[in-house]
């Protein structure tokens, strides 16, 4: 089964064009994100980055196959934009399956002796990759900035949330144990081995252009496996300057390979070819159905971290500072634009009203501009679509009764700026109750009783992530239980680390990313009976 036109991604994939550096026309029908109509020409301020990223031997702008960086067979190339000021980045190559076919092979021909290393060889390599993933921690958040948008420290910890997977999994790359079994029987002798699966397709998305790919090549590396990695076609940027710095890290030709351009066909030769063991896959949940049914024809492992709808219940008896605090941090992280987002603040009635007025306070203050600028905690949406997927969102609330109480518009910025939002009297029939966001728009709703918050937090298809704000003790341990997702933060709304494990329930996924647990997901069990060889 083939995927058809459907992306890779958490937006539509699009075609790619040959186009000239500076002056080509951009079409909304191309891999490039939809605003402004004409690409632009780069700054003065945005070359003299551009030329100090190309100094360091970061900015690269091929991909990466068997070690060395190579164009699409047919020139094709794409555009990578600036979100925030509509600025050419770079041009990059527009791949497909003949590309990405060349990359499998050399992933499955690496595989034999990537496979073959002692685990502290590929523990030092990695290791090696993390040094300098933190050495380059200033190039790389400049990078996120430029092709992602987000506020430029927010992207330098989203270096060091990334790098940390890389030095965990350096180290977990020792600790691949096996098993001994009691034998039933006196001349057996059982045995578990643990071996790598194979050869990984790992499609990640463009809201975490780093930490997205470490969380999944740092486990896989580490159990002994190569990778073909498709990054989004928005965000490549981050992907090739962490792959350089891999092969720098003495990570051999062909044990990272990267492909981008064109993601149905990319994703069709993963699917179809046998000596891709695994998908790795981060995105739309509509996607990873797509994902599931192609991977049935070849029979591959999954790994699915899927859409999200996030609840954030906040209780009377919640402190309202850390409440505040702790939803401030859960909903508009990265502009909204993650899949662990708070995406319903559900709040009792007892404290809904002084809720409302502290976070609308707290949310007024949140400085809005690109990433670069001094003081910025929000930078601009991805694209044109996500824009006006917020706006149907935000329409559609008023049109049913809700009230905007803060913003609900695009901003003064213009580009694809929307001004942080906080919706009032939101209820479930309404499209932000029950899909994703996916933008700086919180709705706030109003909950009675315990119980009665349960059922709203669990009346969704989604079971990622969910945040309560309580000081009983009883209560959080009774709503925790309760709640149908894979994490849950309890007076917490930043909760994601690579030492506990990543993924959620129901349509959010299969899987678990980080913490000891995401090493399974690239290991075999291989069962061994050894009969005694002396036996008559």
């Amino acid at each position: 089964m083939t995927l058809g036109r459907i992306a890779l991604a958490r937006i539509p994939a699009i075609r790619c064009k040959i186009q000239s550096l500076f002056s080509a026309p951009h079409s909304s029908s191309s891999t490039n994100r939809t605003s402004p109509p004409l690409s632009r020409h780069m700054s003065m301020k945005s070359e003299n980055l551009v030329s100090k990223l190309t100094s360091s031997g970061l900015l690269k702008t091929q991909g990466l196959i068997d070690g060395k960086w190579v164009d699409a067979h047919d020139g094709d190339t794409m555009q990578v934009l600036n979100p925030a000021t509509g600025e050419v980045v770079a041009i990059v190559p527009c791949m497909g399956q003949s590309e990405t076919n060349n990359a499998i092979s050399s992933a499955y021909d690496a595989f034999r002796s990537w496979s073959k290393l002692t685990a502290s060889e590929r523990s030092q390599h990695i290791r090696k990759w993390y040094d300098l993933l933190i050495a380059h921690k200033e190039e790389l958040g400049q990078l996120i900035t430029l092709e992602q948008g987000k506020p430029l420290k927010e992207a330098m910890g989203e270096v060091s949330y990334g790098a940390s997977f890389i030095e965990f999994y350096a180290e977990e790359a020792k600790r691949v144990y096996g098993d001994i079994i009691p034998a039933t029987l006196g001349d057996r002798r059982l045995f578990v081995l643990k071996q790598p699966v194979g050869v990984v397709g790992a499609i990640t998305p463009w809201n975490f252009p780093l930490a997205m790919i470490t969380r999944k090549v740092g486990p896989a590396l580490a159990c002994g496996c190569t990778v073909v990695l498709k990054p989004s076609e928005l965000t490549p940027l981050t992907a090739l300057a962490a792959a350089e710095l891999a092969l720098q890290a003495g990570i051999p030709p062909g044990v990272l390979n990267v492909v981008m351009g064109k993601a149905p066909d990319i994703g069709d030769a993963l699917l179809a070819s046998h000596e891709v063991r695994k998908i790795t896959f981060t995105g739309s949940t509509a996607v990873g159905k797509k994902l599931m049914a192609g991977a049935a024809g070849t029979v591959k492992r999954l790994s699915l971290e899927l859409g999200g709808n996030a609840p954030c219940i906040v209780f009377d008896d919640a402190d309202l500072d850390v409440a505040v605090k702790g939803s401030l941090a859960a909903k508009f992280r990265n502009s909204g634009q993650t899949c662990v987002c708070a995406n319903r603040i559900i709040v009792q009635e007892g404290i809904y009203d002084k809720f409302a007025d502290a976070f609308s306070k707290a949310v007024q203050s949140m400085q809005v501009g690109d990433g670069f600028s001094e003081g910025v905690m929000q930078g601009p949406l991805i694209n044109e679509a996500a824009v006006q997927k917020v706006e149907s969102f935000v329409q559609d609330a008023i049109f049913k009764g809700a009230k905007v109480l803060l913003g609900g518009k695009r901003h003064s910025l213009g580009m694809t700026f929307y001004e942080p939002t906080i919706i009032s009297n939101v209820t479930e029939a309404m499209l932000l109750s029950r899909e994703e966001v996916f933008g700086p728009v919180a709705p706030l709703l109003r909950f009675k009783t315990e119980e009665e918050a349960i059922l709203m937090a669990n009346n969704t298809i989604a079971g990622l992530a969910a945040y309560i704000f309580t000081n009983n003790v009883q209560r959080s341990w009774r709503v925790t239980e309760a709640l149908e997702y894979g994490l849950v933060g309890v007076n917490e709304g930043l909760i994601s680390t690579e030492v506990a494990p990543f993924g959620g329930v129901k349509q959010s996924g299969l899987g678990r990313e980080g913490s000891k647990y995401g090493m399974d997901e690239y290991l075999e069990m291989k069962y061994v009976c050894l009969g005694d060889m002396n036996r008559k």
